[in-house]
């Protein structure tokens, strides 16, 4: 149980430790000639209370207004002492969208993620191709002067759905390119009182670590001191026990 508290222990000192950090400036991700790799930004800011809304409005403003290039919004959340705005981005604009939102603050941690977009891609194209010869076949049946009228209608129902499926991986590949082409941004406020209480509690954490650590390597070393002595006295307590209840009898029958 010991050993689960002092893991638990160090996560938390670890987590508030990972706070401290002072990472570089964060800034926009082209994919290489060749690659197809969709970029993702995350970046936690710390700001006095009264400040966050007004920091987010004015990033909202920003995007809304392609104040740093083409921009969408994507989600915003706000409660009493932070906020969140994810958006979309062209890769040239993260770095100065990142420096607006952090005026007045201090970046507490970034993180930039890439995901591998080739095999989606090449998956969707193979099947835009396979769906369009077959669309193209139903075409030259629909064409013949000799098709049936039931024959007709099943190829009618037939192309509306080729065309669905077409339509359907289209707005997927639409959204992929645009993946592809852009950068998601997250942006998280957060309360610098909030992490501030956070760090004391983190450093009452540690403390508490190092007491705990500190008070069982002393017990540790005192049961490994005194072991090879409660391992002798045991049978010596067994032996005098032995005698002394011998002595005792001895004596109550001489009295008889």
């Amino acid at each position: 149980m010991a050993l689960i508290v002092l893991g638990v222990l160090q996560v938390l000192v670890g987590c508030s430790k990972k706070q401290e950090v002072s990472p570089a400036p964060i800034s926009g991700e082209k994919s290489k000639a060749g690659a197809m790799l969709a970029y993702e930004h995350l970046l936690r800011i710390r700001l006095p209370g009264a400040e966050i809304a007004g920091r987010l409005a004015a990033t909202r403003q920003a995007c809304e207004t392609a104040r740093f290039g083409a921009c969408n919004v994507l989600r915003i959340e706000q409660a009493k002492h932070d906020a969140e705005l994810a958006v979309r981005i062209v890769p040239e604009g993260v770095e100065p969208m990142a420096r607006l939102a952090a005026q007045g603050g201090t970046v507490g941690f970034r993180q930039t993620t890439a995901e591998d977009l080739a095999d989606a891609v090449n998956d969707n194209q193979r099947q835009r191709e396979l769906l369009e010869k077959h669309a193209q076949h139903l075409a030259e049946l629909a064409a013949r002067k000799d098709i049936a009228i039931a024959d007709l209608i099943a190829l009618s129902h037939e192309q509306a759905s080729v065309e669905s499926q077409l339509h359907s991986l289209q707005s997927v590949a639409a959204n992929q390119q645009r993946r592809l082409d852009t950068n998601r941004l997250e942006l998280h406020f957060g309360d610098t009182s909030a992490y501030s209480r956070s760090g004391r509690i983190g450093n009452g954490f540690s403390g508490l670590l190092d007491e705990t650590t500190e008070g069982m390597t002393d017990a540790l070393r005192l049961l490994g001191y005194g072991l090879p002595f409660l391992i002798l006295a045991f049978p010596l307590a067994l032996l005098w026990l032995w005698l002394w209840r011998r002595f005792t009898r001895r004596g109550r029958m001489q009295e008889r």
